[in-house]
């Protein structure tokens, strides 16, 4: 990390690392997730990958990658999407923020494809009830994010705020997971415009949201999330206490929990021990 890096990460709670991945990268991203879309509605296996449907969907939408709003699960497995949650020049950054020894536990692709509507504000660690209770976050601009294709917007600084209480997106067309914070102050909130390749790197008490994509283009991105080796994860009690803190959840969640499951419906990875990335 750089010294305006570190500066932008202590106050900001996030920085961008412009050019981070070369334009075949984020070709070849977009491509196979548009392949394991098609895979799933032909029956074919994509491995433990989750493919999340688009709850407002495009009227123009033909193929089937069009009507998804999610891949979850793609970074342990997947042959493209798991060698860059390895990226020497990444993991070098997440271990100056987190330490030598670090484990991602949970990616997504996102299609925001036309007329998808915007995810609330929100703070990730509602998500995720670990100790300790910061991770970071990697947002990999797969496409430009514009002013109108439904971007990001930030609340500088708010990552030195507590989890807020989410309430449950009320809209109907509210896609998996949903909430919103509805007592924070969001007049100083910057939006994060991006051209495809850049990287945005983020505390997952960071405040954030996207918008409507009022585009007749796709805004695609690949997230990542990284902890510190070790760490605790309190998902399925957190569930067990109150089934709908997270929001909506997959069905075989909820079941897993209600039924006393003791394992995390993350999926942890090592990629650095000692401050090496692990192969």
């Amino acid at each position: 990390m750089t010294t305006e890096q570190r500066k932008s990460w202590d106050a900001n709670g996030y920085f961008i690392l412009e050019g981070f991945a070369d334009a075949a990268t984020c070709d070849g991203m977009l491509a196979r997730a548009s392949e394991l879309c098609r895979k799933d509605v032909a029956g074919e296996s994509i491995g433990h990958s989750l493919v999340d449907p688009e709850r407002n969907p495009w009227t123009d939408a033909v193929n089937p990658e069009d009507r998804v709003s999610k891949i979850f699960i793609l970074h342990d497995w997947d042959p493209i999407f798991g060698p860059f949650a390895r990226d020497k020049r990444l993991l070098d950054v997440i271990s100056d923020l987190l330490g030598p020894d670090v484990d991602c536990f949970l990616s997504q692709f996102i299609f925001k494809n036309p007329s998808a509507i915007g995810q609330p504000w929100h703070q990730d660690s509602l998500y995720f009830p670990f100790e300790p209770d910061h991770q970071v976050g990697i947002w990999l601009a797969v496409t430009d994010a514009t002013p109108v294709n439904g971007p990001l917007s930030v609340l500088p600084g708010s990552h030195r705020e507590p989890v807020h209480e989410h309430v449950a997106d009320q809209r109907p067309d509210a896609n998996l997971g949903y909430t919103e914070i509805v007592d924070m102050d969001f007049a100083d909130a910057q939006q994060v415009l991006m051209n495809a390749g850049d990287l945005l790197v983020f505390d997952s008490h960071l405040m954030h949201r996207s918008t409507d994509n009022l585009s007749d283009g796709a805004r695609a991105a690949m997230v990542y999330h990284y902890a510190i080796a070790g760490t605790v994860d309190r998902t399925y009690a957190r569930l067990r206490e109150q089934s709908d803190a997270m929001g909506a959840m997959p069905d075989d969640i909820k079941e897993s929990a209600a039924a006393g499951e003791q394992e995390s419906p993350y999926h942890w990875m090592p990629v650095t021990r000692a401050g090496s990335p692990i192969e």
